[in-house]
């Protein structure tokens, strides 16, 4: 520097001259250094969800989640020996499958990810899934039948997994059995089992798996055919399921159209015979169940992850009663299941930046997720164990909603009624019939 100074001062420049110049090559320097920093230590991490329209409801605690998440990672993230700047890029795919994958190339192209993160059902999940497979970008998911996401993908059953760099965690429909039948045995019926499967990856995958897997279990199945998503008239099945004398209900429909048929159900004599009503997909979330009025109480479901989970997560720390108790202190609304389903999503796709050999390298990345074991908040993702390759397996556990108790801030309370897929969960409560 002294060499530099003279230099100045030699070619005629005053010392006030000489400490301007110094000054301004200083924040330059700075400037420069700064900007560099920024371009290669920041890794970028995509977070599909559907925010708005029909699935609205799986979407509407992720802005709380993510919240979260950007305050425990403002320090940055610990990878590969030193600190990484994380930006976490979200975006909304107002329940259209098209606009999922448009978005997905979006964050790929445009945005340079370094990790892909989708959630909740398979108009989001498989469009982005497949985008990220054709463009050699590791991507993880939750919530959604793990062979909807694999054999609906293109996976052949017996076949080694074709893909190389999605990954897929989360219930399936053996969890499902398990579940259903632990639940349905809680209260005697005839076993007489109405089935309403929509035309759509969710129900092609439960109609070709579950029901043959419930019949062996002893339960009748009555199936009056796949039917189409927006379909308003469910006269013939109601019809169907009334003549056959079906004490159980259950469907895998998106909230619109469940709502049609269940207001129709009671129009029409239906609910009345119904001993068990287990709806799937919709009935998740309490917005859903209180938009039927009285006809949603005692309407049984099933959780990926309810508050009474005794994990905690491992970004945030925060166990499950003050995630749902934060979520209703912040937003004025109740707790949802999908708080710790997306928030499972961050802790076990963080947990595998973290322990991939280089987080730049989208091949280490993938390496890391193909033999992550980590424990989330909605339990335990293992993918060196899972039932095919790309796929570790989670707990889905018996539910119910019934009316809150007196003094209660909500109308209902969501309430554990068997655990056969994590006995770790405690149950809460017995299951109540439907109409007793």
């Amino acid at each position: 520097m002294t060499g530099f100074k003279e230099q100045i001062l030699s070619a005629g420049l005053t010392r006030r001259d000489f400490m301007t110049v110094a000054a301004a090559g200083t924040t330059a320097l700075t400037l420069g250094g700064r900007a560099a920093f920024a371009a290669d230590d920041t890794l970028k991490v995509g977070f599909i969800s559907p925010r708005t329209g029909p699935l609205g409801g799986f979407g509407e605690t992720d802005g709380y989640v993510l919240d979260l998440a950007r305050k425990a990672l403002a320090g940055g993230l610990q990878a590969g020996g030193k600190t990484w700047k994380v930006e976490i890029l979200d975006r909304d795919t107002q329940s259209d499958p098209s606009r999922a994958g448009q978005l997905a190339k979006d964050l790929i192209n445009n945005q340079a990810i370094d990790l892909m993160l989708v959630v909740s059902t398979p108009e989001t999940i498989n469009p982005v899934a497949d985008a990220c497979e054709a463009a050699g970008v590791p991507c993880l998911s939750t919530v959604m039948p793990w062979e909807a996401w694999y054999f609906g993908r293109g996976a052949k059953p017996g076949a080694p997994s074709p893909f190389k760099w999605t990954y897929h965690f989360g219930f399936g429909v053996g969890e499902f059995l398990k579940t259903y039948i632990s639940q349905w045995n809680l209260i005697e019926t005839n076993k007489k089992v109405g089935v309403m499967y929509p035309n759509d990856a969710d129900g092609n995958a439960i109609r070709a798996n579950l029901a043959p897997a419930l019949a062996k279990a002893g339960f009748t199945i009555v199936d009056p055919g796949a039917y189409e998503t927006g379909t308003t008239d469910f006269s013939s099945q109601i019809a169907l399921f009334r003549q056959e004398g079906v004490e159980i209900f259950n469907s895998f429909p998106i909230p619109p159209d469940f709502a049609a048929f269940w207001r129709q159900a009671a129009q029409q004599g239906l609910i009345q015979q119904i001993k068990i009503c287990q709806v799937a997909k919709t009935g998740l979330f309490p917005s859903d169940i209180e938009a039927l009025g009285d006809l949603g109480v005692n309407i049984a479901s099933a959780a990926y992850w309810h508050k009474a989970f005794p994990y905690k997560s491992a970004l945030t720390g925060v166990s499950g009663p003050e995630l749902a108790d934060g979520y209703e202190a912040a937003s004025g609304k109740q707790w949802t299941q999908q708080l710790g389903a997306s928030l499972s999503l961050l802790d076990a796709g963080f947990d595998a930046l973290k322990a991939a050999s280089d987080v730049k390298s989208k091949e280490a990345v993938a390496k890391a997720l193909s033999t992550l074991k980590t424990t989330t908040i909605a339990g335990k993702v293992d993918f060196t164990a899972g039932p095919v390759a790309n796929v570790s397996p989670g707990p889905i556990i018996g539910t119910q909603w019934v009316k809150a108790p007196s003094g209660s801030k909500f109308a209902l309370d969501y309430v554990v009624t068997e655990n056969a897929t994590d006995p770790n969960v405690p149950v809460g409560t017995k299951l109540i019939a439907y109409n007793g």
